[in-house]
């Protein structure tokens, strides 16, 4: 496949991806779980999987249109944490980091370890990034806003964040672990045999 060609096959595919995370985001239930007042994440796997395979630009595309979407959703279609999503510092920069960090991680250990195994930690680091820089931009920008969604004082958010880690953080990370490689491998290998390189 000529390098136009590949650039254009590309393009479709990080294309449909931007569809997947468009689906994702205004579907209930396919990239957001509801879990009493907050939200189980899985959309970020469709970023994850894009920055495995492509690399940390497309990561940080698909990164900015998760958040960009997600501030969207939150303004037209509102939940209890609306008010903390629609500032991009909560909704857009953390999920650029996701798409640009995982990315960065699989290029780094492309070659070095199976493909599997890039997949597995590639998933993983990239579910904690997200987990991590959200709550972390949360208590940095938009701590009272969040203490007084979930009726609590800002003095128990800290409490509250470790929680939110160690369960639903850790929940997420263990799933992207295991089906980033499941969906990742085959469709790296369906690419590469239509001579697009990932």
């Amino acid at each position: 496949m000529d390098h136009q060609k590949e650039r254009t096959a590309r393009l479709t595919v990080i294309s449909l991806m931007l569809a997947i995370l468009i689906i994702q985001t205004f579907v209930p239930g396919i990239g957001y779980i509801p879990i009493g007042p907050v939200q189980a994440t899985i959309i970020h796997l469709t970023v994850i999987i894009g920055a495995s395979l492509f690399g940390p630009q497309t990561g940080l595309i698909l990164g900015a249109a998760w958040g960009i979407l997600r501030m969207i959703k939150a303004a037209i279609v509102p939940d209890i944490m609306s008010v903390v999503f629609l500032n991009p510092l909560v909704s857009v920069i953390p999920r650029m980091l996701v798409g640009f960090i995982s990315g960065w991680i699989a290029v780094y250990l492309d070659g070095r370890v199976k493909d599997r195994t890039k997949f597995i930690i590639t998933g993983v680091t990239g579910s904690i990034v997200n987990t991590v820089t959200v709550l972390g931009a949360i208590y940095l920008f938009s701590a009272e806003s969040y203490a007084n969604a979930l009726n609590i004082p800002t003095s128990a958010l800290i409490g509250t964040f470790l929680v939110t880690i160690g369960g639903n953080g850790l929940l997420e990370a263990v799933t992207s672990g295991i089906l980033t490689p499941i969906l990742s491998l085959p469709l790296s290998k369906s690419l590469k045999r239509s001579g697009i390189n990932t």
